[in-house]
């Protein structure tokens, strides 16, 4: 029996204005209910965001101060994905980054943190293939469609395209909230209370003579 069936989750991907989750901002998050396997409704905006985009993140995402302007009030955005969350396990690909932006976000804005249990993605790829690992290259080694990438409604999509792919492959249903991080990077500073730490190596492709 493979974990996808038959149940339900939430897919989501966050846009950010940089890598630290305790100062940095969503500008972008979508997310997708997936029912029975199918997607049964979904989210996706701009998040409102005062300060000034550095360009690499503008060239990497493609949204811009102007966008961010006109984006949905954080509190708003925030209160919609949470009902999208719900109580669902959650799917995401490189989960410890989007999760680290959930909780931070939500202990500002709410004072409160999330419970739901998870899949990352990434951890899975790690252990079954080579490098490299993004969720592009993963997509490409499975033939799935990726189409404007580091947009997160096109993450998101792809994500859980990625998800069901790995999971007919080989039941992931022992993945559940395990998070492999670098060993030679040590444990993360923060990661949900009920991950199951995991250190990885990466395996790299045998050099062609």
């Amino acid at each position: 029996m493979h974990f996808l069936r038959n149940q339900s989750f939430t897919v989501f991907d966050f846009e950010t204005s940089g890598l630290d989750p305790k100062k940095d901002r969503v500008i972008e998050m979508a997310a997708i209910r997936v029912v029975n396997g199918e997607i049964a409704s979904e989210f996706s905006t701009l998040v409102r965001y005062d300060g000034k985009l550095a360009p690499k993140i503008t060239e990497l995402t493609g949204i811009t101060d102007d966008m961010t302007a006109c984006g949905m009030d954080e509190d708003t955005a925030f209160r919609i994905l949470n009902r999208m969350l719900g109580d669902h396990v959650l799917i995401a690909h490189n989960a410890l980054f989007d999760l680290s932006f959930l909780h931070h976000s939500l202990m500002r804005i709410a004072g409160r943190s999330f419970r739901n249990s998870f899949i990352d993605t990434l951890t899975i790829s790690r252990e079954r293939h080579v490098y490299p690992h993004t969720l592009k290259d993963m997509c490409d080694r499975y033939g799935i469609p990726l189409i404007g990438g580091h947009r997160a409604l096109n993450d998101v999509i792809a994500c859980w395209e990625l998800c069901r792919t790995l999971d007919e492959e080989s039941d992931i249903g022992g993945f559940l909230n395990k998070l492999g991080y670098m060993k030679k990077y040590g444990p993360p500073a923060w990661s949900p209370p009920h991950a199951l730490l995991e250190p990885v190596e990466l395996k790299y492709a045998p050099r062609q003579a």
